[in-house]
């Protein structure tokens, strides 16, 4: 079974490309997803309310994602606090999901921050979806009804595109310009091969 890591900026549509690939059959782990069922955790939601405060809860007493964001998408040791916690446990989540899925020629996982967290070394191939930073912009925009520096605070906490890309093995170009699903199926066929 090949590794394979889907990566990509915010808006750049890794979870579109994600979706093409499961269509196809292909498993497909969403980092990014498995790590929000992690903030309903306990002994998660106590370290993070000792760190943080009792304003990131819910009256229903479970983590606010709205405000926990607020506060570590501006402040970089409360996101790497923040990731401390919670990485280690998506990282023993998907090797039990690769286990159940061994018998597959490949499978995928769907992350954002692959490179910045150090994970990419944990696989065989790398996808990368690349955009305009521009176009990126207005999806994240229009898809989470939020403002332009929100969009910009949270992308500083990621690696330029031009340096995932340089780390690719392959790259998809969603920019509107070519086709998504071609390239998707090209890759495909690489990986089946194998």
């Amino acid at each position: 079974m090949i590794k394979i890591a889907l990566t990509g900026n915010l808006g750049s549509g890794k979870s579109t490309v994600a979706e093409i690939f499961s269509v196809l059959g292909v498993p497909v782990y969403h980092a990014d997803q498995e790590a929000k069922k992690f903030l309903f955790q306990k002994e998660v939601v106590d370290q993070l309310v000792d760190t943080f405060g009792e304003d990131i809860l819910t009256t229903d007493r479970t983590i606010d994602r709205k405000k926990l964001a607020s506060i570590v998408f501006k402040n970089k040791a409360a996101l790497e606090f923040l990731n401390g916690i919670i990485h280690p446990l998506v990282r023993k989540d998907l090797y039990q999901w690769m286990e159940e899925n061994k018998q597959h020629a490949y499978v995928v996982q769907e992350a954002a921050i692959l490179f910045e967290s150090g994970f990419y070394r944990d696989f065989d191939k790398i996808i990368v979806v690349a955009c305009p930073v521009e176009m990126a912009i207005q999806r994240v925009m229009l898809r989470d009804g939020v403002s332009e520096s929100d969009v910009l605070s949270r992308m500083k906490n990621q690696w330029p595109q031009e340096e995932k890309i340089k780390r690719a093995d392959f790259v998809i170009h969603n920019d509107g310009n070519r086709l998504v699903i071609p390239q998707v199926l090209e890759i495909h066929r690489t990986l089946s091969r194998k």
